[in-house]
């Protein structure tokens, strides 16, 4: 990661960007493609790192704080200084394994609420990083799981929309005061997103 970009992993008086949660129709818009990764993009990423760190979160995908760029920022250790976060720009997911894992899920968009998704075990994913540079990444575990969890963002889809479980799904979001109705249930076994766009 570029020097102009270290950002340290603490919370700030105030994030410098909003938080959008759900219900709020910024969270289903499909994200354009970033032309070009310029000083503007690596400012963005800039504040979406200290807005994550800000709320506690280990992903924040650009649609999440209205920004309707193919952007996301990941960082599955925020407790530890040494480790980079992982800016991915326009991210294409190439592969995905067979092998599929259920694992709780919450969101920044949906705070409080924490359910069950299943998805693939391991992913490839393709994009470019902050200055620009195409990047190829095998990822498994939490960081596949919130990387394809960010790249659904993307594309207008909440991990809401991925629970089987629809009774626990209901009695979550009521008891955080969200509305079930927000939720855009997915055909059941629907692949992930390939975000070919």
């Amino acid at each position: 990661m570029s020097a102009d970009l270290q950002v340290e992993k603490k919370k700030l008086a105030k994030p410098p960007l909003e938080i959008h949660y759900l219900g709020d129709r910024a969270l289903r818009q499909n994200a354009k493609r970033i032309a070009k990764v310029d000083d503007e993009i690596r400012l963005l990423v800039r504040e979406m790192l200290q807005t994550m760190y800000c709320a506690d979160g280990i992903g924040l995908a650009a649609p999440q704080v209205a920004i309707q760029k193919q952007l996301i920022v990941v960082d599955v250790e925020p407790e530890n200084p040494a480790k980079l976060p992982l800016i991915l720009v326009n991210p294409t997911i190439k592969g995905l394994s067979g092998d599929l894992c259920v694992y709780q899920e919450g969101c920044l968009s949906i705070p409080g609420v924490y359910l069950d998704v299943t998805r693939p075990e391991m992913i490839e994913v393709t994009y470019k990083d902050e200055l620009g540079r195409p990047k190829t990444l095998t990822a498994t575990g939490l960081l596949s799981r919130c990387i394809q969890h960010e790249m659904d963002h993307l594309n207008g889809v909440l991990f809401v929309d991925r629970v089987e479980n629809q009774l626990a799904l209901t009695e979550e979001l009521t008891k955080h005061k969200f509305s079930p109705r927000a939720v855009k249930p997915l055909a059941q076994g629907s692949p992930q997103n390939q975000n070919r766009s």
